[in-house]
């Protein structure tokens, strides 16, 4: 077949085709040799020699770089290592395109998926534009002493020893910066996506448990904008808690424990309960609901206060009726440790047991604060005191908001804010009358009727 000349240029020459051949032929062979070569490794060298030669070719390629490489093993002896934890948390949370593979696991009982990088894959961050990389190195042991691996089972049975650590490479004239500034920054940044994912538990009293703890999820939706209080009591609550989480240093410096206290009190319905709920979605808390009338004496108390985690919310509700608690003045010779005493109670709320642990509230609420012991109510033990009152016209408003949707004035609002002015109604029961009809009209004319019969009742 005849061509132009001028289109003959494309056409390869037989000695083009021949180098070709013989790049594709030479490609092939190392391929196949890289292969061989992996296999030889995996298959024939022993693994201490293998890991022994990687070693030395990183010590090799080091001396002459002016880079240096940190390891931050996962375990100290057979501690955990906290910086190996919190680096898995924040670099879970730096996701970058060139990161081809990350882990995905979901731990029982919590909510939100947990992301990490798996092994061999390399991370770049930048700290006040520095550059440090990042690699997961995991090796198989065959050192069933070291105490720096993880021992696991694979899917057949077989038991693997793992040792994962991280290889934190960056120039060597940011060593003090990197060990004074950027890995405690990455402790405290892990705290924070931790706090945040966090799955709040609500637990109560066990006997049968390890701890005397069993926990359910806490889905309360409750929240500061939710509750109905006055605006200035809301106000002087939430930086209250602003305050407290900002003092560890503070606490440390005068030599008190990082906890404290409030003391809930008002008649029932006027909203204790879901303001302890805020409270703990506020802050990201888990809560622990104490039952005084479950613990038996001293000794049990002790375990069940010591069992207790940081970052928690301890709560006893109706305190002043949930048990006889004796007074120091009111022994009667017996040992203490036979009952649960104020006593007892006081040395965790204020005493040496209440340094086992921090960044904790302490959270009493009682129908009649004039029942408790003055020994419990002063500073130390409830440092803010918060009366739960009758819903208030702005109570009202915040419920009418929630319930209703209702964000401006309506015109039968003049006839409710008189009726809260002459009955006393707690805000469970005005969310009541709210929560019977989807209809605005229906819903605020069936509360005037329910606020006039209450009125008309108590004014004969």
């Amino acid at each position: 077949m005849w061509l132009p000349s001028e289109t003959m240029w494309w056409l390869p020459s037989p000695e083009t085709i021949s180098y070709t051949k013989t790049a594709l032929s030479v490609a092939a062979s190392l391929a196949a040799t890289t292969v061989l070569l992996r296999s030889i490794t995996t298959d024939l060298i022993p693994e201490s020699l293998y890991n022994c030669i990687q070693s030395n070719l990183r010590k090799l390629s080091n001396r002459f770089s002016s880079k240096l490489t940190l390891i931050i093993e996962e375990y100290n002896d057979l501690a955990g290592n906290e910086v190996f934890s919190a680096a898995n948390v924040y670099l879970g949370s730096k996701l970058s395109p060139l990161v081809k593979k990350l882990k995905v696991y979901k731990l029982q009982k919590e909510e939100n998926l947990q992301i990490c990088m798996d092994k061999d894959q390399e991370l770049c961050d930048y700290y006040k534009n520095v550059k440090i990389n990042w690699v997961l190195v995991s090796m198989i042991s065959r050192n069933v002493n070291s105490r720096n691996i993880n021992r696991k089972r694979d899917h057949h049975g077989s038991v693997s020893n793992e040792a994962r650590y991280f290889e934190v490479t960056f120039h060597k004239k940011h060593l003090d910066m990197v060990l004074g500034s950027y890995l405690p920054y990455i402790l405290q940044k892990a705290k924070g996506i931790e706090q945040e994912k966090k799955t709040l538990k609500l637990f109560t009293i066990d006997y049968n448990g390890i701890d005397y703890w069993k926990f359910v999820v806490l889905n309360h939706p409750s929240t500061f904008d939710s509750i109905a209080m006055e605006p200035d009591i809301k106000g002087m609550l939430l930086e209250d808690l602003k305050l407290f989480l900002g003092r560890k240093e503070y606490y440390k410096r005068v030599g008190k424990a990082w906890k404290r206290g409030y003391l809930l009190y008002g008649p029932p319905g006027t909203g204790k309960s879901s303001l302890i709920a805020a409270m703990a979605n506020y802050l990201r808390f888990d809560i622990y609901d104490l039952d005084l009338k479950e613990v038996q004496c001293n000794s049990d108390l002790r375990r069940l206060l010591i069992g207790t985690g940081s970052k928690s919310i301890l709560v006893i509700e109706d305190i002043d009726c949930s048990v006889q608690l004796h007074n120091r003045e009111d022994s009667d010779g017996t040992n203490d440790d036979d009952k649960v005493t104020l006593s007892g109670l006081l040395n965790f709320i204020d005493g040496l047991w209440s340094s086992c642990g921090e960044e904790r509230i302490v959270i009493c609420t009682t129908n009649h604060k004039e029942r408790l012991d003055p020994a419990l109510l002063r500073p130390g033990r409830m440092d803010l005191h918060i009366h739960m009152s009758y819903c208030s016209f702005n109570g009202f408003k915040t419920l009418a908001s929630n319930y209703l949707g209702i964000q401006n004035h309506h015109p039968m609002f003049d006839d409710i804010q008189g009726l809260l002015n002459k009955v006393n109604a707690t805000p469970a029961e005005v969310a009541g009358e709210l929560m019977k009809s989807d209809n605005v009209d229906i819903s605020l004319e069936g509360l005037i009727n329910f606020l006039q019969n209450k009125h008309n009742n108590t004014s004969k």
